[in-house]
């Protein structure tokens, strides 16, 4: 079935299931979660015990499941993050469809869930074909601002190849600030792991894999989006 979506925004019961009621619940699941990894329990038996326990949906689960991570990830990732005041005149790497889905979510009313490690995560996903929304030239709009307020790059947006219209969202990310370069590649995460400048993502495994990042996306939705559906469970 195609995907005809033309806003960023909240599945039809995410302001039920992430509402203020709900919240207390979720966190104390990612605790749950996130003691059992740090003794290294697998995570998906974990989070079939903490979901089951606190009775929660799919969506929620994969909620508290990104929102999650082990003691020792969260002192590697604390351990290796970049503050903004330390990104003036630095390079920048940007895990492109990461953080473009984050902001979209930011700006159309989708869940953004403010997870342990202190990074800012959407509910989104991309399965092989990337969507453009109304949301996604103000979500670059933003970035092109802030990151030139603060004195952040030059960029290099890395995207997925074997995503569908990668192109077409490279095309606009060039076309947003002569500082910025936007290459399709066929695996951003091995590129973004790799020693050199700070990285900007979200993605629990290349953060534990980096030598050091920004917690861009969150940095843009304190900054631009404060009216944002942030469910912070960290």
């Amino acid at each position: 079935m195609p995907d005809t979506r033309t806003h960023r925004g909240p599945g039809p019961r995410d302001r039920e299931w992430f509402g203020a009621e709900e919240r207390p619940g979720l966190a104390a699941a990612v605790v749950d979660l996130s003691w059992l990894l740090s003794r290294g329990y697998a995570e998906a038996s974990s989070l079939k015990l903490v979901g089951d326990r606190w009775r929660l949906v799919d969506r929620q689960r994969t909620a508290v499941r990104r929102s999650s991570c082990s003691d020792e990830a969260l002192a590697g990732r604390r351990a290796k993050r970049v503050d903004l005041g330390a990104m003036r005149g630095r390079p920048l790497r940007i895990d492109g469809f990461n953080l473009v889905l984050t902001l979209e979510s930011a700006l159309g009313g989708g869940v953004v869930l403010g997870g342990r490690d202190g990074c800012y995560r959407d509910l989104a996903s991309v399965h092989g074909t990337y969507r453009r929304v109304e949301e996604t030239r103000p979500a670059l709009d933003l970035a092109a601002r802030w990151l030139a307020e603060w004195g952040v790059g030059p960029c290099t947006w890395l995207l997925d190849a074997p995503v569908s219209n990668s192109g077409q969202l490279a095309a606009i990310i060039r076309a947003k600030s002569p500082t910025w370069r936007a290459e399709v590649v066929p695996d951003p995460d091995a590129l973004l792991a790799l020693p050199g400048d700070p990285i900007a993502t979200a993605d629990a495994a290349i953060l534990d894999r980096c030598d050091s990042w920004f917690n861009l996306a969150r940095a843009l939705v304190e900054a631009a989006a404060p009216g944002a559906f942030v469910v912070d469970l960290g």
